[in-house]
């Protein structure tokens, strides 16, 4: 939540260089409050277990904030009950004429497949043009990530030579921005995929920002320079558990897979992996509610654009 202050007091300036959110008496006493509205595609198979691991993140922060679960129409999830779906999600359809604060749009495992061959590919490129004009700010994750940075950039994906799988060390080469303020120097977060964006493609593009990488995961954190747009080609918000239940599933289909780097202790799978991001993710989250939604959005929704 901002600082109330008083109107021109010389520590205004240094706290808002400093990205700390501060509000003069002026500003204060105009001040409405409501409720934030975010919707999240969830496209992920293990829908009820990202549902809590996002619902966790948003929630910690002072603000109010109501959520709706969208699913795509035209593909229906099959690791999903129908009732659940029914009772808990809409469609785009339902939707596409309301205004949202935020938006986050999940990772999903069609990484290896072309993006127009993925069944709800016309769908999402639906969803991704409504963003830009009625949502303030929308985070794309893992191969949300990847998506929006080919739909909206043109911005290729690549095959890896293996799964990236594991938790990685990253650093900051931005380290003045908003959405990471609080953030260690170097930070852990989890990856789970088999594809990868090129940092120099990225760099071509002047609307974008790369703000963290990883030595070994690649590109991690891009926005685009008004925050409208926000890639996140990890998976912060996983439980301590998450990349075991991925290991264990694929050795169970047979599937030659590694062992998640720097996840298991002694890399030895029958010990019970210990959150090394869990800070990370509430940061991440807390700061993009706060600086990217929040502080930018109106407090007329229909006036979002």
């Amino acid at each position: 939540m901002p600082i109330k202050i008083p109107n021109n007091l010389p520590a205004e300036k240094t706290l808002a260089q400093e990205n700390i959110f501060v509000m003069n008496e002026n500003r204060a006493i105009t001040q409405d409050i409501r409720p934030l509205n975010i919707v999240i595609l969830n496209i992920m198979p293990t829908k009820i277990a990202t549902e809590t691991q996002l619902l966790r993140l948003l929630s910690n922060s002072p603000l109010q904030v109501n959520v709706q679960f969208i699913a795509t129409e035209t593909y229906t999830s099959k690791n999903t009950p129908k009732e659940h779906l029914h009772t808990f999600y809409k469609t785009f359809d339902e939707i596409k004429k309301e205004k949202f604060d935020g938006m986050i749009i999940t990772g999903a495992p069609v990484e290896q497949m072309p993006f127009e061959q993925v069944d709800y590919w016309k769908e999402l490129t639906e969803i991704m043009e409504w963003t830009k004009s009625n949502v303030t700010s929308t985070m794309h994750i893992c191969w949300g990530a990847q998506a929006g940075l080919y739909y909206h950039y043109g911005i290729q994906k690549y095959p890896l030579d293996k799964k990236l799988s594991g938790v990685y060390k990253h650093t900051l080469k931005r380290k003045n921005k908003m959405l990471t303020r609080g953030f260690d120097d170097e930070f852990n977060v989890p990856h789970s995929r088999y594809t990868y964006v090129k940092e120099e493609d990225i760099k071509m593009i002047p609307e974008l920002e790369i703000i963290a990488t990883s030595k070994d995961a690649g590109v991690y954190l891009v926005t685009s320079k008004k925050g409208k747009q926000i890639f996140v080609t990890g998976h912060v918000e996983y439980d301590a558990d998450t990349l075991a239940g991925e290991y264990f599933r694929d050795i169970d289909k047979g599937i030659e897979i590694d062992i998640p780097e720097n996840y298991f202790e002694n890399d030895d799978p029958s010990k019970k992996p210990k959150n090394s991001w869990r800070s990370t993710a509430n940061l991440l989250f807390s700061n993009w509610l706060n600086y990217h939604v929040y502080q930018t959005t109106p407090y007329d929704i229909t006036k979002i654009k």
